[in-house]
């Protein structure tokens, strides 16, 4: 009787492991273009969510590479789409370019993206401090000094600062 219980608990080990996915790299390609049909992702970024859904590095980098041949994963496209998202969400140019270089993408990337993007950064600075501290500028120090402060941490240069808080 304890013998057929471990044969029968063999048995259902051996289901379940044929049941497990292979982590080989079709698997690999397939997760990453899930991944990809969702949202753009830069290399680095994709490549740690492979790892953590279980694939060897070597195997999830060769799917990212051959996803890069085919134009399917593009850390240009990515980052493009990255500033698009940050600019509506009010953010500077110095924020994103920090967030993009914490992606791992290469700084060459990030500048063109940035500068390409055409986006006039002091409207969006005095926009985002109208939508903060509404459309009454400062007139206290300390309050001019309280939304410089904010918009500094939002990511804008300094003369983008000041053009919002009324200096230019």
């Amino acid at each position: 009787m304890i013998e057929d219980t471990q044969s029968l608990s063999d048995e259902i080990a051996e289901l379940k492991k044929a049941d497990e996915p292979r982590r080989g790299p079709i698997e690999a390609r397939k997760k990453a273009m899930d991944l990809l049909a969702r949202r753009e992702h830069a290399r680095g970024e994709l490549l740690a969510k492979l790892e953590k859904a279980g694939f060897e590095s070597g195997i999830a980098l060769d799917a990212i590479l051959k996803l890069q041949s085919d134009n399917l994963q593009s850390d240009a496209r990515f980052a493009e789409a990255f500033v698009q998202s940050r600019y509506n969400q009010g953010k500077g140019p110095v924020r994103i370019r920090q967030e993009l270089r914490e992606r791992d993408v290469a700084a060459a990337t990030v500048d063109v993206a940035v500068s390409e993007f055409d986006a006039d950064w002091k409207a969006l600075a005095r926009h985002t401090r109208e939508r903060k501290f509404g459309a009454e500028l400062p007139r206290e120090f300390k309050e001019k000094a309280r939304q410089m402060r904010f918009l500094q941490y939002r990511g804008f240069e300094q003369d983008q600062i000041m053009a919002a808080v009324g200096e230019r």
